[in-house]
This record gives structure tokens, C-alpha cells and sequence, in this order.
């Protein structure tokens, strides 16, 4: 791309916005720490003993993923689940996903506040 002088531009759209916008961030640091993890187990992780040992693998996850981005500690949510899930009711099992759990235990600490 030319400018009005005839020279060559060195800048894209990308570029002013990436300068005009402070909450941009300068670097892929925040992508690279979240493969970390998936990146450490590979090895272990290409010997889950079966296919279905690596659905398994793929689904724990896809649990612990999905905690994480609701903001939940996985651990202290998929402790919690597996205690309460033998005596739930099927048509309770919603309550478990980690967006409702994290509601009810808000609810539950709010109760207790009060």
C-alpha cells in the first residue's frame, strides 16, 4: 500500500487499532498458558490405553474446561459432583452443570450470610 507521497506504508488497519486501543493485548501469553497444560501431558496422554480411555481423557477436559470458564475451581466442583451424583434424580441432573452449580452454591453462601 502507497501513501500520498508515493512511499510505501508499513502500517495496516491492525496496526492503529492494535496502538489505539490499550486493552489490546501486545502478546499470546494468555493463549500459550492455557496449552501448557495440554502440551505437558502428550506424551501420557497418546497412550490412554484404548479409544475409549481417550473419550474419557477427552471428556474429563471438556468438565474441567468448561469449569474453568464459568469460574469455578474444577477440583472443588467435580468433588462436590461426584458426591452428590449417585443420589440425584435423572431429571435433577442439570443442577450439577457447572453455570447452575455455581449459581446454587452463590445462593447457598448468601443464605448463610444472612
Amino acid at each position: 500500500m502507497a501513501t500520498q507521497s508515493g512511499k510505501p506504508s508499513y502500517t495496516t488497519p491492525w496496526d492503529t487499532t492494535f496502538l489505539g486501543d490499550g486493552r489490546i493485548c501486545l502478546t499470546n501469553n494468555a493463549a500459550e498458558r492455557e496449552l501448557r497444560s495440554v502440551a505437558r501431558g502428550r506424551k501420557a496422554w497418546l497412550f490412554v490405553g484404548s479409544d475409549r480411555g481417550g473419550e474419557r481423557a477427552a471428556m474429563m477436559f471438556s468438565l474441567i474446561g468448561t469449569a474453568k470458564l464459568n469460574g469455578i475451581d474444577p477440583l472443588a466442583w467435580l468433588a462436590d459432583v461426584l458426591a452428590r451424583i449417585a443420589d440425584m434424580p435423572q431429571s435433577r441432573l442439570e443442577e450439577l452443570l457447572p453455570w447452575n452449580w455455581k449459581a446454587a452454591q452463590q445462593a447457598e453462601r448468601s443464605e448463610m450470610a444472612a
